[in-house]
Formats: structure tokens, sequence, C-alpha cells
């Protein structure tokens, strides 16, 4: 096996593991308010999650496709400086979700990406246009899923306000498993073609697929949606455990508020035509969350929690890129 397959192959399986990893990190996205409600048990949650990240993660190539070609151009890349982007960004995901942190994947991996890239060849090598769009997506979606969390729950809460706490708490115990199911399956139409769109480059840069073709191959769509899924099924309690109560003590009503503004905001960034943007669904969830809350009162949303998820935002793209760039720097050396 030549120096170029057994680099690409260790691509595959680095991209593959972030993938699961991925899964295990963001399952309490989709299943924390289902959950820490009680509309569903532990492990039927996330087994549906798992199921219907696979289903989603088959369902389109568009964010793959920004992400083999907005960040850095494919024919720039090499195989060295796509293993130092997904070994950084695999490191914060496990350092994060060793303490319970929900910190956004896309972030970690989009910062890897582009750190290895500035170390290879210099910032001239980065598409600014492309990745301010990224950016512009990655911040202003939980600001939305805030602003569309706040709305939705007070318009429930008119249309809904007459009735008992024990009726409302039944019915929407019910609502819960589609919402958190829909939820579920946009998860995996985002967030998996990232790694899709990762093993595209290493690809094109393996000289086995065209630079002017950006669209996956059937196997690496296939064996992304396996390895989410599989990573979903695995869980992630400790998060699950910080987004179901600890930002917000959540009621069926909320966790069903909470779930459907966050399909939405993930379902238009993916399908959207003229958008197919990455967004971390970590961020639009802990938004959509914190906006439901506000939308009963501002106080009950702990906004101490808040603000330590929010200085984790902060430093996932500037850590990652830094990590990136010095991982690639010692296996340019090396290899």
């Amino acid at each position: 096996m030549t120096s170029v397959s057994v680099m690409l192959v260790l691509v595959v399986f680095l991209a593959l593991a972030f993938d699961y990893i991925n899964g295990f990190h963001d399952t309490a996205n989709a299943i924390a308010t289902s959950v820490s409600t009680r509309a569903l048990s532990p492990k039927r949650a996330v087994m549906m999650a798992a199921v219907l990240n696979l289903l989603g993660a088959l369902y389109s190539t568009g964010v793959a496709q920004t992400i083999a070609k907005d960040i850095v151009s494919p024919k720039f890349v090499t195989q060295e400086v796509v293993i130092a982007a997904l070994l950084s960004a695999t490191a914060w995901n496990l350092i994060t979700w060793y303490f319970g942190i929900p910190s956004s994947s896309s972030h970690a991996l989009i910062g890897g990406m582009a750190g290895a890239a500035v170390a290879k060849s210099g910032f001239a090598i980065l598409h600014w246009q492309g990745i301010g769009k990224i950016l512009a997506a990655l911040i202003f979606s939980p600001i939305i899923g805030m602003a569309l969390g706040f709305i939705i729950m007070k318009l429930l809460a008119l249309i809904f306000g007459g009735f008992s706490p024990s009726r409302l708490n039944q019915g929407f115990k019910k609502m819960q498993i589609i919402s958190a199911g829909l939820l579920a399956f946009n998860h995996g139409s985002n967030d998996a073609q990232k790694s899709m769109g990762i093993i595209t480059m290493a690809l094109i840069a393996a000289g086995l697929q065209s630079q002017t073709d950006l669209n996956p191959h059937f196997w690496v769509k296939l064996s992304c949606a396996l390895a989410m899924a599989a990573g979903t099924a695995a869980g992630g309690w400790k998060i699950i455990r910080t987004m179901g109560g600890k930002i917000f003590k959540l009621e069926p009503i909320n966790g069903f508020a909470a779930d459907l503004t966050s399909s939405i905001v993930i379902w238009t960034a993916t399908a959207m035509p003229g958008l197919h943007l990455p967004v971390s669904t970590t961020h639009v969830v802990s938004g959509s969350i914190m906006g439901v809350g506000s939308a009963k009162r501002v106080s009950a949303v702990r906004w101490g929690v808040a603000q330590q998820m929010l200085m984790a935002w902060l430093v996932t793209i500037p850590t990652t890129s830094v990590f990136a760039a010095t991982l690639y720097l010692a296996l340019s050396r090396l290899l």
C-alpha cells in the first residue's frame, strides 16, 4: 500500500471516529428535553435518535459540499491538513464531553481546518467569503433560535393557557416524541455531512475524485451516517444533564417548543435553496431553550450556566485552530 493510500485510510478512519464522537457528544441535543421531562425513557430516546440520525444523514449533501469548498479550496488541501484538523476537533470534543460542556463540534472542525490550512500556506489559502458565511450561520442561528423559541412558547401559552397543568403535561409528552424525532433527523441531516465534506476533500487530494465534483460518494454518505448513528446510540449523559435541566427547568410544553424551534432553524440552514450551511446543533438547541425559558420569565433561565457555555463557544475556534496548526507542523516534519 502506497503512502498516499495509507494517509487516505487514516483520514477516513479519523473522519468516521469524529462522526462517532460527534454522535454521542451531540445526542443530548435531540433527546435532552424529552428525557428530562420523562416523555421518553433514556434508552428509548437514544435508540430513536440513533435511527433518525441515520436517516437524516442520508437525506442530502448540500452542507457536505459547503464544507468541501467554502473553507479552503480542495486543490490546496493535503492529507496532513485534513488529519491535523480532525485530530484537533476530535480532541476538543472529547475534552468538552468529559467535563459535560455542550460545545460545538462544527466550530471545532471549522477551526481545525482553518488552523491546519493556515499553517500549510498562510492566511491567503482561506476562502474568506465562504468562512464569513459559515461563521455568520454559526453565530446567528442560536440568536434566531432564542427569538423564535420565545415567540413559539408565547404562542403555545396563549393557545393552551386555559388547560390544566396535568392535562398539558400528558398531551405534550406525546407531542415531544414527535418533536424530538424531528430534531434527531435534522441533526443527522446537518452534522453528519461535515465529515462527508472532509472525506470528499481527502479523496480530491488523493486524485480519486475530480476537483469539480464535490458530491460525496454513496459509500462516504453511508459510512458517515452509520458512524454518527452508532455514536448517538452510545449516548452522552453528562451533556444531557446540562442541556436537559441546568439551563432551565423544562416542562413537556417547554421541551416541545424548544425541539420544534431547533428543528425549524436547522432544517432552514440545511435544506433552504442557496444556503446549505453548517450550524451547531448544540448552539441552536441551547439558544432555543433559553428563549423558551425567557418566555416564562427571564429569571427562570440559569444565566450563569449559559455564560459558562458561551465562554466555551468563544474559545472553541481559536483553540482548535492553534492546536491543528501545531499538529500540522509536527506531521509535516514527521511524514
